[in-house]
């Protein structure tokens, strides 16, 4: 009898572990579980400390579009707003992704070849405005857990992690202490789904030409995104 209880509990446990991305549950549902921004968890680098030097920058608008495999507004609504107008979004600069490269080589396989992508969804556009005027448009990973999620003092946060092949993605929804609900759940609902739909990166180099708008293509969003 022991022996079965401590196989079912065995089972659990693995399936507890089976899906890194067990955040989607939340998605379901406005109770968002939001922290003081000194007890959120930050970025996590495991032992790959030179990770840590590796740059991100903030992305345009239409690259987030294009990151999460969304067409861009065929019209500007009422508003003339994009879409997602209080997330700001961080993706790996041009060195970073290179750098991933180099080190997976020179370490003959043992440097991760993983790189992340940080986005904060506001509670208000007002808000997103004021914590842009501060934030560096450029900043190490290394820095990003004291400078930017640290630094949002009088705050509360709820973080999301989704693992996709070479590309982790961290979500964090930023509201006022003491705020009931979040103003921009449907938007960060939008973003938390259209991650978990997303397929496995396989190849992060074609984030290389995202800082060029021009050399972007919405017709064929497959080469951002591909399956095993």
């Amino acid at each position: 009898m022991g022996e079965k209880e401590k196989k079912t509990s065995n089972k659990n446990k693995k399936q507890k572990h089976q899906h890194p991305n067990d955040q989607t549950t939340k998605t379901a549902s406005s109770d968002f579980s939001f922290k003081p921004s000194s007890e959120v968890k930050g970025l996590r680098f495991g032992g790959q400390f030179i990770v840590k030097s590796f740059t991100i920058r903030r992305a345009r608008p239409l690259e987030l579009l294009q990151l999460l495999s969304l067409p861009p507004p065929n019209k500007p609504n009422s508003n003339n707003k994009l879409p997602f107008p209080s997330t700001t979004a961080f993706l790996p600069t041009n060195f970073t992704i290179l750098a991933h490269h180099a080190w997976h080589t020179l370490t003959l396989g043992l440097g991760t070849k993983k790189s992340k992508v940080v986005l904060f969804v506001f509670e208000t556009e007002a808000m997103k405005a004021a914590v842009d005027r501060v934030w560096p448009p450029e900043i190490p990973l290394g820095e990003v857990n004291k400078r930017l999620i640290r630094g949002l003092n009088g705050c509360e946060i709820a973080r999301f992690k989704f693992r996709k092949g070479c590309i982790t993605f961290y979500v964090y929804a930023v509201r006022q202490v003491g705020s009931l609900g979040f103003s921009s759940a449907d938007d960060l609902r939008t973003i938390l789904q259209s991650v978990v739909a997303l397929q496995d990166f396989l190849d992060h180099t074609a984030m290389l030409a995202m800082p060029n708008q021009r050399t972007i293509s919405y017709a064929n969003v497959a080469p951002v995104a591909m399956a095993h």
